[in-house]
């Protein structure tokens, strides 16, 4: 029984009838200037829905009108989110946008002739229906009826009035069928193309991979203040002098003031995305301070520049910086009780970037994971696939090696 009453129960029901009604306004408009709408045969009628269809059609070329019929099938066709079935999910089905290609033109040419049509459809049924319940009280109780309906009831018989309820429940499950079978075509003709498929599926798949470029660089950045930040605290208790203690508090402000900048970046980005932020991103000529981090951490780095730097392309430039860092990082964190001598090695030329980053070896159980599969690294191999290049990590001569390759100009 509720099954059978659901669909009248429904607010959908009535928001799909209101928008089957304003369908049928430009065919009363047209009938009223021609051929009036006084007639009472059905080629009269057949001609009252033909004479718009021109206009109908007309008016499909334009691209605007897509989004136009979209947003209305959306907000009165579809559910709303707070009932079962709906949300953005499901109003995903229908799309907003103007129409690309002449196809697009003519799938929103046949929905708006297909909703003219059974617009009028529904606005007939919904003064017939009504009238009929007129014709058969008034039948019932024995009176001349003056209502508007085709349809005459033969006599007068108080049975009739009993049968009254009969056309307005028959027209409520009527706009219900027929509000489902509109919603359902514009599913199929106000849908999204192929090509508009393709292009969320690109769409989806930039914004996941900006996310991940995000998390990355978060890694990378707090991760790297984390360590500096350990470990400089580890050394100043242990060496106890004030002068060794003052230098890593400042190292540790520092190294925090730049994470925290590079945090602020990033949720800037997060809280509005598709933005991009005017601020200064840390390139590889910023190499020197990551190299004073490490120095002040304890970590005695010897770092060779070669080649034009200052003309890497922005983006190789600003992911080898995040590379080199995660490798003094990585050389900080693992090194144990070995004491960390790095040689960096940052090299332009022959149309790439080279980067290579190598410590001694902690003692067995104190290392880096030898397989490379940490965190870290395995950015460091993802953002070097991304830009068309390659990243090694490995046990290479008694020391731990980081060696990367990017071209100067990445796909």
């Amino acid at each position: 029984m509720r099954g059978v009453l659901r669909p009248l129960t429904r607010a959908v029901t009535y928001t799909r009838w209101l928008h089957l009604l304003a369908g049928a306004v430009i065919a009363f408009v047209c009938g009223a200037v021609y051929p009036g709408l006084d007639g009472d045969t059905a080629g009269h009628w057949l001609l009252v829905a033909l004479v718009p269809v021109p206009l109908v059609l007309g008016a499909a070329v334009f691209p605007a009108m897509r989004p136009a019929e979209g947003h209305q099938a959306r907000l009165l066709l579809l559910p709303g989110p707070h009932a079962r079935g709906g949300g953005p999910e499901g109003r995903s089905a229908i799309v907003a946008r103007p129409s690309a290609s002449w196809r697009d033109r003519g799938r929103t040419a046949l929905w708006m002739v297909l909703r003219l049509e059974t617009g009028l459809l529904a606005a007939v049924l919904s003064l017939q229906l009504p009238a009929l319940s007129l014709e058969l009280l008034d039948a019932g109780l024995g009176r001349e009826s003056d209502a508007a309906s085709v349809l005459r009831v033969p006599g007068h018989h108080w049975g009739f009035a009993l049968l009254a309820p009969l056309p307005v429940l028959a027209l409520l499950y009527a706009m219900a069928g027929l509000g489902a079978l509109t919603a359902g075509a514009a599913r199929r003709l106000l849908g999204p193309s192929a090509a508009e498929r393709v292009e969320e599926l690109e769409e989806l798949t930039e914004r996941l991979l900006e996310r991940d470029a995000l998390a990355r660089e978060l890694h990378d950045s707090v991760g790297h203040a984390l360590t500096v930040t350990v470990v400089q605290a580890g050394a100043a208790r242990t060496a106890g002098s004030p002068e060794f203690t003052d230098r890593a508090l400042t190292a540790i402000e520092e190294t925090g003031r730049e994470a925290l900048e590079d945090l602020d970046r990033v949720l800037r980005v997060l809280r509005r995305p598709g933005r991009e932020e005017a601020g200064r991103r840390p390139s590889l000529e910023d190499s020197g301070r990551l190299v004073e981090a490490a120095r002040a951490a304890g970590a005695e780095v010897d770092l060779e520049v070669t080649g034009p730097v200052g003309r890497v392309p922005g983006p190789v430039s600003r992911e080898g910086h995040r590379m080199l860092q995660e490798a003094l990082t990585n050389a900080l964190r693992h090194a144990g009780t070995v004491p960390v001598t790095v040689r960096a090695r940052v090299a332009v030329g022959d149309g790439r970037v080279e980067l290579d980053v190598r410590n001694p070896l902690a003692p067995e159980g104190h290392g880096p994971d030898t397989g490379g599969s940490g965190n870290g690294l395995r950015g460091v191999r993802e953002r070097a696939a991304l830009l068309g290049g390659r990243a090694d990590a490995g046990r290479v001569a008694g020391a731990w090696r980081v060696h990367v390759e990017l071209p100067l100009d990445p796909p």
